[in-house]
């Protein structure tokens, strides 16, 4: 599944250029740019930053080809899937069943905050504790609510697998919840699958993918927080298609609807939208419809909201992303020190969600290589960014 491929064609394909043309205009030779698009060939970062730069991608294609880095590092992709398939395949006794709730709720609080591989490793735990405790049929609502909180804790994998890295592993997750989904008749646990669905695709430059599947989870879970989220996935893809009148009119409609809902007890619990959310998600799709101002602004904001106690953040990802929209706000006012300042501090937090933060961190990128590309700064960006890839 080679993302920068797919991504590179399809710009292609936008822009109307020939793969001879760019291969003209990104100075590399066409047979070798050929072999590098269809995945025979692993693509180089000189290669990424000149088609990136000849398609006016805005690092689109260098975040696809940081992402592919990352993805070869997966080894095991079914591991979730399998331990799914065994709970989908048992039963569980009665006597667990409301631990197996408290346990999978405290997870899904501990998201914003937990290192990502060791929460995994306790989601696997649950999995395979699930997938252990055969003891007889359950009644039919009991069945279903087992199923609910199975699917819950698949979602909750699927996300940490996709922070990881790990996107063979964390689609086929994805996959499996939402079958649990389908089964168990909740409308809600299919509108956070297609949620993720559209979050996987807008970080694979997938943009009409994202809206389908928006326009699905909005109807699974119409009445519902998700729809709130799924709304933000639809701003997100709508600023990188350019369409700037939808991104408004859809941000306008998702904070409506936020203001109707009353605020989570646990905003922390990762499938809980909460107000402080909307800030982040308006931020994004500002900074890519250029609107530096309101940019700016949900970013401070952000990074106001994320501060706790002592230092601590509350939301590192999200405080994360926020440095990085201050630094492509700055690198775009003409100040590559603070600009680099931002985004350098950006990756060094230990919580992180490696799609979302390289598709952020390579428009960044982007930016200081296009304005500043003889600078020291922008040479130690590249270099601290492909540090965070190749961890």
């Amino acid at each position: 599944m080679s993302s920068f491929g797919e991504t590179v064609r399809r710009i292609m394909l936008e822009r109307g250029v020939s793969q001879n043309r760019l291969a003209g205009l990104a100075r590399f030779d066409k047979g070798y740019l050929s072999k590098v698009i269809n995945g025979r060939k692993v693509p180089t970062e000189a290669v990424a930053r000149a088609c990136d730069a000849a398609l006016g991608a805005d690092g689109e294609i260098i975040a696809a080809m940081h992402l592919d880095t990352a993805a070869a590092r997966e080894a095991r992709p079914w591991q979730t899937a399998d331990l799914i398939e065994q709970v989908h395949a048992s039963e569980i006794s009665v006597r667990t069943l409301e631990q197996v709730e408290t346990a999978v709720f405290e997870l899904c609080c501990e998201y914003p905050h937990a290192e990502a591989a060791e929460l995994r490793r306790e989601a696997h735990r649950w999995l395979g504790r699930l997938a252990e405790a055969l003891r007889r049929p359950l009644g039919l609502r009991q069945r279903q609510v087992l199923l609910t909180h199975a699917g819950q804790l698949a979602l909750l994998a699927s996300c940490l697998e996709y922070d990881l890295g790990l996107r063979v592993a964390a689609e086929a997750t994805r996959t499996a919840a939402r079958q649990l989904a389908h089964e168990s008749g909740n409308g809600e646990l299919l509108a956070w699958a297609h949620e993720m669905g559209a979050w996987f695709a807008l970080t694979q430059g997938r943009y009409a993918d994202v809206l389908a599947e928006a326009e699905a989870g909005v109807l699974a879970g119409l009445n519902s927080s998700v729809a709130v989220q799924l709304l933000a996935q639809r701003a997100k893809a709508l600023a990188r298609m350019g369409d700037t009148t939808a991104v408004r009119s859809t941000l306008e409609e998702g904070a409506q609807r936020l203001g109707a809902l009353p605020p989570p007890a646990r905003p922390e619990h990762h499938f809980h939208v909460d107000p402080g959310k909307w800030d982040f998600y308006a931020m994004d799709a500002y900074r890519l419809a250029g609107d530096d101002t309101r940019a700016s602004r949900h970013a401070t904001e952000v990074l106001r909201t994320s501060a706790g106690p002592g230092g601590v953040e509350r939301s590192p990802m999200r405080a994360a992303e926020a440095r990085l929209t201050l630094g492509v706000v700055a690198a775009r006012a003409g100040d590559l020190e603070r600009a680099v300042h931002h985004g350098v501090a950006a990756l060094e937090g230990e919580r992180r969600s490696l799609p979302s933060l390289v598709m952020v961190a390579s428009e960044l990128e982007s930016v200081l290589h296009a304005r500043y590309p003889g600078e020291q700064s922008t040479q130690d960006f590249s270099t601290r960014l492909r540090e965070v890839v190749r961890a």
